[in-house]
């Protein structure tokens, strides 16, 4: 119960913070892509569309913590949990593609070079690198509770990017009168942004495939699991994510011939992998002979966790 209100009151704040985020970030994108038009600048208007896809990653995020805290159905045994995940892997994408509209108008700016007002640009991305610097306080202590929030948070900061990158950009234009500086430092912008957004369209596909916690070590499970008193052997163990802060894993232990109680050595099962590893949701079958391991060849144990009897070949050779 305490799990559950913890989880609650985590979900609420980081749902007002990713609120406000949204606002500040709508207002001054309007305020931004005004700018760019005015000043003709292409770092200002890719930087406000960019907050446009913060934008929308922002609206997403929220959307995604509201559905992911809906009860499981009979057609959606987990509940949501991953449309938080998917949430994290849209704005990855969001963020690449942004990137290519950037690129694309660089080049165009790069062999047709056009005026830019540097002094009117470096107000405007001074403005937005104050606002990026709001949203990211308000946001950072909320980052690795998820792969959503993690995403909203790399979209503020790689706009944050966006906005010194206008500012060094004007400075160098106010100075040298160079106006080619603007779409060269768009471009460096948005490798910086493909660098910092890379990561999460990786973990967010990780997830996806059913992988491996990156934070636990699968042959550090085994072990615990083996050592376990009562415990003869562990095969077809898998471990995966399923959602925010919720990991699951499956298994099937074969109990050794000392006359355990199955509900104990279940409840000392469940209670390690719990404390050493936060694994809750634990689905363990219990088998009291190696017949079943045996008579379904794929269902080898792991190097490690096989007692003397598993560790015979199966044709007897």
């Amino acid at each position: 119960m305490g799990h559950a209100h913890h989880h609650d009151h985590k979900h609420n704040r980081a749902e007002s913070r990713l609120g406000v985020a949204f606002l500040l970030t709508g207002v001054f994108m309007i305020v931004e892509a005004v700018g760019g038009l005015v000043f003709n600048s292409l770092a200002l208007l890719a930087d406000a569309g960019h907050m446009l896809s913060d934008v929308a990653a922002l609206g997403l995020s929220w959307f995604a913590i509201r559905v992911g805290t809906r009860s499981p159905t009979e057609r959606h045994t987990y509940g949501f949990r991953r449309t938080e995940i998917l949430a994290a892997l849209a704005n990855g994408l969001a963020l690449w593609a942004i990137v290519a509209l950037i690129f694309y108008e660089a080049v165009h700016r790069f062999l047709v070079p056009e005026p830019v007002q540097g002094g009117g640009m470096l107000i405007v991305a001074g403005l937005g690198l104050a606002v990026n610097a709001i949203m990211a306080f308000l946001l950072f202590s909320t980052r690795q509770e998820s792969l959503n929030l993690r995403g909203a948070y790399v979209h503020i900061v790689s706009d944050a990017l966006g906005s010194l990158g206008a500012i060094f950009a004007a400075i160098l234009i106010l100075l040298t009168g160079e106006y080619r500086l603007d779409p060269a430092i768009s471009v460096l912008v948005g490798l910086l942004i493909l660098y910092s957004s890379w990561e999460l369209i990786r973990e967010s596909v990780h997830v996806l495939m059913e992988g491996v916690p990156r934070d636990l070590n699968i042959a550090d499970v085994q072990k615990a699991m083996v050592d376990e008193h009562g415990v003869c052997c562990v095969y077809d163990l898998h471990v995966w994510i399923i959602g925010a802060d919720v990991n699951g894993l499956s298994a099937h232990v074969v109990m050794s011939d000392d006359g355990a109680s199955r509900t104990e050595l279940l409840a000392r099962l469940n209670a390690v992998l719990a404390e050493r590893f936060h694994i809750h949701h634990v689905t363990i079958q219990l088998e009291e002979t190696h017949e079943l391991r045996v008579a379904t060849k794929d269902l080898v144990c792991s190097e490690g966790t096989a007692c003397k009897i598993c560790a015979i070949p199966d044709d007897g050779s």
